[in-house]
């Protein structure tokens, strides 16, 4: 056994020097690589309860006999404190923002590509001997190299050497440069570097002050060092075979022999132990197993390689041992071998180093860093990177950022440190008219997998074509061309990029194969690319492809032969954008090279390039968030900031991973989206939980992690809009938003349709079609003229078709014949018939977004829309070609608002008759069969019986379900009568009493007597009368029969009326007696030719009957001119307050006697009646006011305790005895609705009464408050109503020098009228009007008063009782007073 000799803390000690015979690096070929299974929850520990300390993982160690390898470099784990693999440096959104979580969606990839975002190098790093190693230390941002010489810390921004430790002159390495650092771990909680060498030292080191200390040693050497991601655990490989456990102290727990008793020389094992040391599982022997190991750090399947007799593999295990899928290197057998597995650290992505074996003399070998993703089970090959195997660019080691997932460092042999971050784009075409396919991208390796989505959608890993390249493919991008959108270019490893061109070219190209289309006899009518030339890129400098093969990034097809390209300066934070283009005496060369032909020179780290392909704009987003505006057709070539509408230059607070350029409000801007999900607009932030977004023409889509996808026209848009519409996203927005499954991204829109193409989270695609995105396309159609387009997406999407008439009635109107020969199908036909409805679809389902002119001409003919539509579609399928539209015909008669039923069946008739048929015509037979679908088969029969067509009613009656005996019986009957007669039997059975009484009147005088008691029985007078002359017996009876049933309903005066009219005068006489109409009974008693006597009797009865209407002016007139008694006249006068016709009658007859005896005290006794009917009024006013200003101050304080001691309200609560009454009107106004919901059934006077009793006066009723208001607004009233009759007594007083009485009247009448003024503010007030608007709410309010407001709402008066609160009219206009009493 190998023992950890530990050496005394806080003493520097220098390790004795080994004998001879112990060896400087491991044995060969004994102990694999040693992995700790990162934590799959970052930030989680069940176990020490510490952010960042793995629970009870498993870790494991891969062991084999195999050829000797070098160790692989291990990545060191995460310190305790600092941020785990996933977590988020932006911090924590109501946990949804940090850890992996956030990118779950994207853990499925099958339709992106990695992009390269941006480059990092340093050069030439100064230092001694040759680095072996490499680690992070994240919070510094710096990274550790180890060499054959020491330590060193580099930090790569500033491109300077921080730190270097010596490990030879303390002797700890050999001078000879044979020693090894066989790994380095930054311990945060120990403010060192831990390193351990191949010699067994296991050494901290204080970067700070450069102190070192040895902490242990292993005599036997140690092969490998790896920490636990928690960092309380360290475990040690030795060169005997050993496993030694120790704390993150140095001391030992325990060590064991890795049995490899069993491992034969070609069967290797994967053993997996827990954190006690316990085996865990052991894998089946597994031929070929190669040393590498990596666990991916979600925990689930740890990855190594399996050559296998014709490929190499690489092979998953599960953490039980069993195999667990794989996928084939694209290499042969013996071609590679593989140094290396690394997980990134959200196990999105995995990379392989890989290395070429010797084949030849003269063969140059590389090695390679291949970057693969997994989707739908299918394994991508995103990248490759190859670099040389000799000299400075030989790899030595890689590993991925802790903190960043899609950050990876390498470092080269010559002491050249490289640093990449990539991040996930979909490759789409951006053109956006209908010529773009829709095509998207997806790089596998060599190939290219284009799916066409205007023509299919094709479920990945399937696509439609595929691209063979001779090499493994790095970059995809579309023409920005608007009109050559279909054109790809594609960038490999060998820096060679491929042009693509979609156009009619007859040539067949290899290196299109097609893919889930065509094949097997499938005639594909798809236009394929071919390929139509290569291009090779030229360095400025051939050194540079060897030591970073990604010179270029962010490469753009800007147009024909023109890319644009962006590198970095290796030495300071610089970038440079390129104008790659041919050189003119090479574009005809096979040979073709891509030249820099113009390049800028930026300060700044460039990580995205975008370009509008109308505008032709770029932008340029520089890491530190900056926009730039580049000026590629410019000569000069320039640069300047993006500037936003107020002319400051824009800068994203974040940076951006996803830019794009689009007019919004008629300003082109800058549109981003970081990894954080935040949305930018130029500088504003408008959403902070966007997944994915999208421009299409017009259109902006987004989806969100609230699972919705919103959509947004940008022409009128702004700012404003759009982050008011973002923001509340759980408010339903009509057309602009809808749901989608969790975690949907979108991946493309086809242009000129409706598809919205989706990414789920499993890697599948889904199609949905956004509601926002259909209405505008079918209006685009509508507005030109494609029907036939419009109708299937209607059709189709469930979209209601009468949005094809209310988009713009008076052009579909004007093109009916258009719409009708586009649809060509009589059901599609009918199928519009039917939906037709009265109501404007644009104003209620479907308003558009913006008003338009089109909206503002609408006609609207009489509110008949269905019918105007279906009258002008008649029309023109009449002209066109009546027999083939022969149903749709008849559908447009029954789909009117009356259908036409009498004429559909005439219609259908006449097809019965038709000989020879027609082309396209349809039978009677299926015209009947089609109409029975439309129109109950009950309802049709007797509308063909209305026909009085015995033939039709036949007809319809077989394809019915009636029994012939019910019907023959009634038919042949019919057909016995009379025709006239006949028709009536047929209208009265049919219930059409109005046409049976007319058949009827033709059927001769014996068939009167029935005819009156229809008329009588169906109350169908007035069309009687209209059936015979007014000068038959015919008219006088039914007249007679008319006027008397308007005398049982008490209608006395029409039916007097009719009387006269007939010339039965007596009982009009009767009738008008019986109405107060006395000027007509005159009349008709004039026509009577009555007595002096009689003519007296009926004007003192119809006096009488005045006098009971309270009519005393007209009662006098009768009995002044008919009755000649001018004294009961004046009497009755001066009971109705008449006085000045009460004078004037006086005079008239020379009875001035009368004055003394009855004018004047009946002035007198008017007097003062009206001073105690004001008194009684003064009196009754000022007491309700009172009471209403005590029942609300008793209410407030009700409501206030209520506030302040939660006390239940209504009748559960005995706390308040007065007050309680008058606390909830609501409460108690439900009991009494309660009570009185069996008078509901009564007449309507009754419920009157229930109403007013509701509003009692009673104190402590209910709704008191109510009643005062409505008793004091009758008083106001009635008082304003006196005036008039005030005036007319004040002038008899003054008249007959009764001024004291007079100016009394006055004065009383005055100060009523003035308290009830003054009273009008304090009663109605503005608050109390109020009481049933909404709460108030502000920054003023308190809890308290906000509770009170919805308390008032709460217990807020009904609608009916809403008027009591408006302020009776006092009109100040009337002149009432007599001037000559002042």
């Amino acid at each position: 056994m190998a023992h950890f000799r530990r050496a005394a803390r806080g003493v520097r000690t220098r390790p004795a020097v080994p004998a001879p015979q112990t060896p400087q690096t491991p044995p060969p070929g004994r102990v694999g690589p040693v992995r700790w299974r990162p934590t799959s929850k970052p930030g989680s520990d069940s176990r020490s309860g510490r952010r960042g300390r793995a629970a009870p993982h498993l870790w494991r160690a891969g062991l084999g006999s195999g050829p000797a390898t070098p160790p692989a470099p291990l990545p060191p784990a995460a310190p305790a404190v600092r941020r785990l693999p996933g977590a988020r440096p932006e911090g924590r959104r109501g946990g949804r923002e940090s850890g992996p979580g956030l990118r779950k969606a994207g853990r499925a990839a099958p339709v992106r590509n990695l992009k390269l975002l941006q480059t990092l190098e340093f050069r030439d790093i100064q230092a001694p001997g040759r680095p072996q190693c490499i680690s992070l230390r994240t919070e510094q941002s710096t990274v550790l190299i180890g060499s054959d010489h020491g330590l060193i810390e580099i930090d790569p921004v500033t491109r300077e050497v921080k730190n270097e430790v010596s490990l030879v002159s303390e002797g700890f390495l050999p001078e000879d440069g044979s020693g090894c650092i066989v790994g380095i771990q930054d311990l945060l909680d120990q403010e060192s570097v831990c390193m351990a060498t191949a010699s067994g030292d296991v050494i901290l080191c204080n970067l700070s002050t450069c102190q070192l200390e040895c902490v242990g040693s292993v005599a036997s050497g140690i092969s490998v060092m790896s920490w636990s991601p928690d960092q309380e655990l360290v475990l040690l490989a030795t060169g005997q075979q050993t496993l030694i456990m120790m704390t993150k102290d140095f001391e030992p727990i325990m060590e064991q022999q890795i049995h490899q008793d069993d491992f034969g020389e070609r069967a290797r094992k994967v053993r997996v132990w827990n954190r006690e040391f316990a085996l865990q599982s052991t894998s089946e022997p597994v031929a070929g197993l190669g040393p590498a190991l990596a666990w991916k750090p979600s925990g689930s399947l740890i990855a190594s390689t399996q050559e296998k007799p014709n490929q190499q593999d690489i092979v998953f295990f599960e953490k039980n041992g069993l195999l667990h899928g794989h996928f084939t290197l694209p290499f042969l057998k013996d071609e590679v071998k593989v140094n290396g597995l690394f997980w990134n650290a959200d196990s999105t992505v995995l990379a392989v180093w890989l290395e070429d074996l010797q084949r030849g003399e003269n063969c140059t070998l590389k090695t390679y860093v291949q970057l693969w993703t997994v989707g739908n089970y299918h394994w991508y090959l995103k990248q490759s990177l190859p670099f040389s195997t000799c000299g400075k660019s030989k790899l030595v080691c890689l590993m991925w950022d802790l903190v960043t997932p899609y950050r990876l460092h390498i470092l080269c042999q010559g002491w050249h440190y490289l640093c990449y971050d990539w991040h996930w784009t979909t490759d789409r075409s951006s053109g956006d008219n209908s010529s773009d396919m829709a095509n998207v991208a997806v790089i596998d390796g060599n190939k290219v997998l284009v799916t066409v989505f205007q023509q299919s959608v094709v479920p990945p890993p399937m696509c439609t074509y595929r691209l063979l390249l001779p090499h493994p493919v790095n970059q995809v991008m579309f023409s920005a061309h608007p009109k050559k959108s279909n054109d790809l270019a594609i960038l490999d490893a060998s820096n060679q990029i491929s042009v693509y061109k979609c156009d009619d070219s007859p040539s067949v190209d290899l290196t299109v194969k097609l893919g889930a289309v065509g094949g097997n006899g499938f005639k594909v009518s798809l236009r394929t690319p071919h390929l139509e030339k290569r291009y090779k890129l030229q360095f400025e400098n051939g050194e540079d492809q060897e030591i970073n093969p990604l010179k270029f990034s962010l490469i753009t097809w800007i147009q024909e032969d023109v890319f644009l390209a962006v590198s970095y300066s290796p030495s300071s934070p610089q970038s440079a954008i390129h104008h790659l283009t041919v050189a003119p005496s090479e574009a005809d060369d096979e040979h073709r090279q891509l030249h820099i032909s113009s390049s800028v020179t930026v300060d700044g780290v460039i990580i995205s390039l975008c370009c509008n392909s109308k505008t032709k704009s770029v932008a340029l987003q520089l890491a530190g968030g900056q926009i730039l505006k580049y000026f590629w057709e410019s000569p000069s070539l320039a640069v300047e900031p993006w500037k936003n509408p107020g002319g400051f230059p824009v800068r994203f607070p974040y940076p951006c991973t996803q830019t794009e350029l689009a007019m919004i409000g008629g300003e082109e801007c800058v549109l981003g989206l970081s990894d954080r999900c935040r949305f930018f607009i130029n500088d504003t932030e408008v959403a902070s939980n966007i997944t994915s977004f999208a421009v299409y023409d017009e259109f902006l889509l987004l989806t969100t992690h609230s699972h919705t996808c919103q959509c947004f026209c940008l022409r009128d848009a702004s700012f404003n809009t759009l982050h008011a519409g973002l923001s509340s996203s759980h408010v339903s927005k009509g057309e602009s938003l809808r749901k989608v499954e969790r975690g949907s991204r979108i991946v493309t829109v086809v242009p000129q349709d409706t598809k919205l193409i989706l990414q789920m989270p499993r890697g599948n695609l889904e199609v949905v079609h956004h509601r926002a995105l259909v209405l505008a396309q079918i209006r685009k159609w509508l507005d030109k003229l494609m029907f036939k387009e419009a109708f299937e997406c209607m059709r189709k999407l469930r979209i209601n078709l009468n949005l094809i008439h209310d988009h713009n009635p008076k052009v579909f109107l004007e093109n009916v014949e258009t719409f009708i020969r586009q649809i060509d199908s009589v059901n599609h036909i009918n199928l519009f018939f039917t939906e037709l409805k009265e109501e404007d679809v644009t104003k209620t389902m479907y308003p558009p977004p913006v008003t338009s002119a089109v909206q503002l001409s609408r006609e609207d003919p009489d509110g008949k829309k269905v019918d105007l539509i279906c009258d002008t579609l008649r029309v023109a399928m009449e002209s066109i070609n009546p027999h083939k539209y022969c149903l749709s015909i008849l559908t447009s008669h029954v789909k009117k608002t009356t259908p036409e039923l009498e004429i559909v069946l005439q219609k259908v008739h006449e097809l019965q008759g038709r000989t020879p048929p027609v082309p396209d015509a349809v039978s009677a037979e299926e015209a009947l069969k089609y109409l029975l679908l439309l129109v109950d088969v009950n309802e049709l029969y007797d509308h063909s019986l209305g026909t009085y067509d015995f033939d039709l009613v036949l007809m319809v009656a077989e394809k019915s379900q009636k029994d012939p005996k019910e019907y023959l019986p009634f038919l042949n009957t019919l057909k016995k009568m009379e025709t006239n007669y006949q028709r009536f039997t047929i209208d009265k059975y049919l219930k059409r009493y109005e046409k049976a009484i007319g058949h009827l009147s033709k059927c001769g005088p014996e068939y009167f007597s029935e005819c009156l008691n229809l008329v009588k029985d169906k109350n169908l007078y007035k069309e009687a009368l209209k059936l015979y002359p007014s000068d038959s017996q015919q008219y006088k009876d039914i007249s007679i029969a008319y006027g008397e049933h308007l005398t049982q309903e008490h209608l006395y005066e029409p039916a007097g009326l009719v009387f006269a009219r007939c010339g039965a005068h007596e009982k009009a006489l009767n009738a008008f007696l019986a109405s107060g109409s006395w000027q007509q009974a005159l009349c008709v008693a004039a026509q009577l030719n009555l007595t002096k006597d009689q003519l007296a009797d009926l004007g003192r009865t119809l006096a009488g009957k005045l006098v009971e209407q309270r009519k005393h002016g007209d009662a006098a007139t009768v009995l002044e001119q008919y009755a000649k008694d001018y004294e009961e006249a004046v009497l009755l006068l001066l009971e109705g307050a008449a006085w000045e016709e009460a004078l004037r009658l006086v005079y008239k007859y020379n009875r001035p006697d009368i004055i003394e005896t009855n004018v004047k005290p009946s002035i007198l006794e008017a007097q003062k009646n009206y001073m105690a009917l004001l008194d009684s009024q003064t009196a009754t006013f000022s007491r309700h006011k009172k009471r209403l200003l005590v029942v609300r101050e008793l209410k407030e304080q009700a409501q206030q305790v209520n506030l302040d001691d939660e006390v239940p309200q209504g009748q559960e609560s005995d706390l308040f005895s007065e007050t309680s009454s008058v606390l909830s009107g609501s409460d108690m106004s439900g009991k009494y609705s309660h009570s009185n919901s069996r008078i509901s059934a009564r007449s309507s006077k009754n419920r009157r009464k229930a109403e007013r009793k509701k509003h009692s006066l009673k104190e402590g009723s209910p709704l008191e408050d109510l009643a005062l208001l409505e008793a004091l607004n009758e008083i106001v009233q009635s008082t304003e109503k006196l005036k008039d009759e005030v005036h007319n007594i004040l002038k008899m007083l003054f008249l007959f020098e009764f001024d004291e009485q007079g100016r009394e009247l006055q004065k009383a009448f005055e100060d009523t009228l003035q308290l009830m003024e003054r009273s009008l503010p304090e009663i109605w007030t503005l608050t109390h009007q109020q009481n049933s608007a909404t709460p108030v709410l502000g920054p003023n309010s308190t809890a308290n008063s906000i509770m009170a407001s919805y308390q008032q709402q709460k217990t807020s008066v009904p609608v009916h009782d809403a008027e009591l609160f408006i302020p009776p009219k006092i009109n100040k206009r009337t002149q009432w007073k007599l001037s000559l009493l002042e």
